[in-house]
């Protein structure tokens, strides 16, 4: 069959939205992915305490089952994707044609373009409720990067369960802390399929609710009780936006369908925006307002700030959060939605646009803050809030693929940092690398070893995975025009001088962490051992996808990588259908490689001096382990001191939103709302009470004592003297009685002679 969108001006024209309910059972049953971590949340929460194991044996269970799951579902697609000849869903739709894009047009544009071929997405829904006529369905889509996803954050997951049963053991929470790891799995599983966008607003909030459960896990502790309500209310800010883009894409899909009042409908939403059949005004605002929400919830400046001090909740959570679930959503919900952001921010053919400045911004933002961290935990918070931001810019300026493969190969890199930052931290029970750390490589060699693997892999050197996705998205810059640099969406040069820049500060940032971790002599207490095997062995796996996961998506061309491993994951992941914009595909640059790479290495070497020659020394001089030199940059140069102090003070943005405009609101907020209540509110009340008294008084005065005390009065006084006159008549003699009888008798006698 095929889709049709009707216009009602131009006529039928074919604009497949490229889904279809057929596909392999897997495929078709995605659903139950997210539902087994569900259940077991409500399992664990109810009767995890009589378990064994505290519930935890369940949720490992049920993660690895979840994972398998997830394994078989990529394999189904692969097979989908490659193989499907089926039927697409045959839907009629009728557009309203504004006259601003013609029949013809549209349908070009919207038919796929210079697409070769259509990957037809895996769509099921079932009516969810009902509201004032208009029908609402929840349901999944299952494509290339919902697949992708459920892969990654399956894995994450069961690996931080494993971790979590030798991290947490003694935990006075131990149950509960599994059961949210649960729910929190399972809203993130849900959002990557949501077939609508209202169904993803509803898993997004959910994992917003999980976080700020997770986040303040330990809340006895003012610190992350403080730190979860952050999370949470920052995240409400961005949160607005995305409630308020969802309703303009409902109501304008609306507004081009006549013949239904609207639709959440991902794929339908992104085809008609990509055909250029909704208005670029409600388009460019949804996504302004979207975006809002992605930096909200992807730690994107200037929202960012709740990230860091998330770092109060257990290690595991810090790894689940800030690799492959929370803060990856907001990057997600850009792709999933790229249509709407593609035409609404006219990504193709610009040189720059709200996404990718503020992508570039934060990866300079984050990079920056983590040189002057003394928490480990806090400068991994920083370098995500860096790389996150080189998500963000590459899907603004058009990198769609390197931004995923960024996201699927940071995910590994980033969770074996922060496992290893906890497995470091919990042999020396502290985060300070200054006065807690140093010299751990001697007693830990599996840390140690699995967290420099993870650090050049973050930095970006060849041939490790983080090379090859940070990569994709410079030469995604269209910004190079050097030796061979090709294609690309546009020509943003000034985001490709971000990258590299960003790319220098990571592995000097990084190159600082593993020294005063590993390097130098221990500053601690008590004495470091290695952690068992329940946090080594995860440690190793994620090592080893961070050095292996960037082999699936070998660049076009390049001669020591097979025919079928060139472009791998693009070709499995990136949609290639109606419901995708049409994007241009930049082609490998060598000297761009080259360039990035010696860029790292300066980095690397810059700091490497510093530390590894220059600290060293001063501490060999000094005869004790120095994580500075004494007499450094900051001790010597004003303008150096002034830099320093601004980043330790992180822009003064806490500052800005805690004491001038929360503590400047709330100042005069409380003293108005103190004065109404004590001129209107007490007043009132007073008011009301001396009135009462009042009013009071005046019943007693006048209607008590004048009027009902006058009446009874009054009726006693008639009464006593109507006894008296009787007490008169009643003598006891009976002669008397017989003369008032007769009297009686005589003149009843006498009315009845009258009347008768």
């Amino acid at each position: 069959m095929t889709d049709l969108l009707v216009l009602a001006a131009g006529g039928a024209v074919d604009l497949p939205l490229g889904i279809t309910e057929g596909g392999n059972w897997f495929l078709r049953n995605a659903w139950l992915i997210p539902l087994l971590p569900a259940l077991s949340f409500v399992v664990i929460l109810f009767f995890g305490k009589r378990m064994p194991r505290g519930g935890s044996e369940l949720g490992i269970a049920v993660l690895g089952i979840a994972f398998v799951l997830a394994l078989l579902t990529g394999a189904a697609w692969i097979g989908h994707r490659d193989n499907y000849h089926g039927d697409e869903i045959h839907r009629a739709v009728v557009v309203v044609d504004d006259g601003g894009h013609s029949g013809a047009d549209a349908a070009d544009h919207g038919s796929g373009g210079g697409h070769a071929e259509q990957s037809l997405a895996v769509v099921n829904t079932v009516t969810w409720f009902q509201a004032g006529g208009v029908e609402f369905s929840v349901g999944t889509l299952v494509d290339g990067p919902a697949v992708m996803m459920l892969i990654v954050v399956t894995l994450v997951s069961l690996l931080v369960h494993v971790y979590s049963t030798e991290y947490i053991q003694d935990d006075r929470r131990y149950t509960h802390f599994f059961a949210f790891l649960s729910l929190f799995s399972a809203s993130m599983l849900m959002l990557v399929i949501s077939e609508n966008t209202l169904q993803l607003l509803t898993s997004w909030e959910l994992v917003g609710v999980c976080s700020f459960v997770l986040i303040g896990h330990w809340w006895e502790e003012k610190p992350n009780s403080d730190a979860a309500l952050k999370a949470f209310l920052t995240n409400r800010v961005g949160d607005m936006g995305l409630i308020v883009g969802v309703s303009i894409l409902f109501f304008s899909v609306g507004s081009a369908l006549p013949d239904r009042f609207g639709s959440f409908s991902i794929a339908e939403t992104n085809a008609l925006a990509s055909a250029g059949m909704l208005p670029q005004t409600a388009l460019l605002v949804a996504a302004c307002c979207l975006m809002a929400a992605v930096m909200s919830k992807s730690g994107q400046f200037f929202l960012h700030t709740w990230l860091p001090d998330a770092m109060a909740g257990p290690t595991p959570v810090s790894a689940l959060i800030h690799a492959a679930t929370m803060v990856v959503a907001g990057v997600y919900m850009i792709a999933r939605l790229y249509g709407v952001f593609f035409e609404g921010l006219s990504i193709g053919g610009s040189s720059i646009n709200l996404m990718a400045v503020i992508g570039g911004i934060t990866t300079l933002v984050g990079a920056c803050l983590a040189f002057v961290q003394r928490d480990i935990k806090k400068v991994l918070a920083y370098s995500t809030i860096s790389q996150l931001g080189y998500m963000v810019m590459a899907l603004g300026v058009g990198a769609w693929t390197a931004a995923m493969f960024h996201l699927f190969t940071h995910a590994f890199f980033k969770a074996c940092l922060f496992l290893g930052s906890g497995s470091a931290a919990h042999a020396v029970h502290g985060f300070d690398m200054k006065s807690d750390m140093g010299g751990l490589r001697k007693v830990m060699p599996h840390t140690y070893r699995t967290f420099v693997i993870a650090s050049i892999a973050l930095a970006g050197l060849p041939p490790f995975a983080g090379f090859w996705s940070k990569d994709e998205i410079l030469v995604g810059t269209g910004g190079w025009g050097l030796f061979g640099g090709t294609g690309g969406n546009g020509a943003y040069t000034l985001m490709l001088v971000m990258g590299m820049v960003t790319a220098a500060l990571t592995a000097a940032y990084m190159t600082r962490c593993v020294y005063l971790t590993f390097f130098g002599e221990f500053r601690g207490h008590g004495e470091p051992h290695e952690s068992g095997r329940r946090i080594t062995v995860p440690l190793w796996i994620l090592a080893g996808l961070a050095v292996g996961a960037g082999l699936l998506n070998m660049p076009s061309g390049f001669q020591l990588a097979p025919g079928s491993m060139q472009e791998r994951f693009g070709h499995v992941v990136e949609p290639v259908a109606g419901y995708f914009p049409v994007i241009s595909h930049a082609g490998p640059s060598w000297s761009l490689a080259i360039a990035s790479t010696l860029v790292v290495l300066t980095g690397f070497a810059v700091a490497g001096w510093y530390y590894f020659v220059r600290v060293e020394a001063a501490s060999a001089a000094a005869g004790r382990s120095l994580t500075e030199l004494p007499d450094g940059p900051t001790s010597r140069y004003a303008l150096a001191r002034m830099g320093h102090t601004f980043l330790v003070n992180k822009y003064y943005l806490d500052h800005l939103y805690t004491g001038i405009v929360a503590g400047g609101t709330k100042g005069p907020v409380a003293a108005a709302a103190y004065r109404f209540d004590q001129r209107v509110i007490d007043r009132g009340v007073d008011l009301v009470g001396e009135t009462a008294v009042s009013a009071g008084r005046a019943v007693y005065d006048k209607v008590d004592q004048m009027v009902v005390d006058g009446v009874v009065n009054a009726s006693g006084r008639v009464a006593l003297d109507t006894g008296g006159k009787l007490r008169k008549i009643q003598s006891g003699r009976i002669q008397d009685y017989a003369a008032i009888l007769f009297a009686a008798a005589t003149v009843l006698a006498g009315i009845l002679i009258v009347i008768v």
